[in-house]
């Protein structure tokens, strides 16, 4: 059975490919992105999958 970790992180609408693509680099998948505390804010949920060695 696949097991997986979760992270949120906020997300500023000015440079939000630049942190997509570091989250991304690292392994995390986009689940879902929902309005933060004010228009300049975003919130980011990831997910990636845990690799037992």
């Amino acid at each position: 059975m696949k097991k997986f970790e979760y992270f949120t992180a906020p997300l500023l609408v000015h440079s939000t490919k630049e942190i997509l693509d570091n989250f991304g680099q690292d392994g995390w998948e986009l689940v879902q992105v929902v309005p933060g505390l004010n228009p300049e804010n975003l919130v980011a949920y990831f997910k990636r999958e845990i690799t037992e060695s």
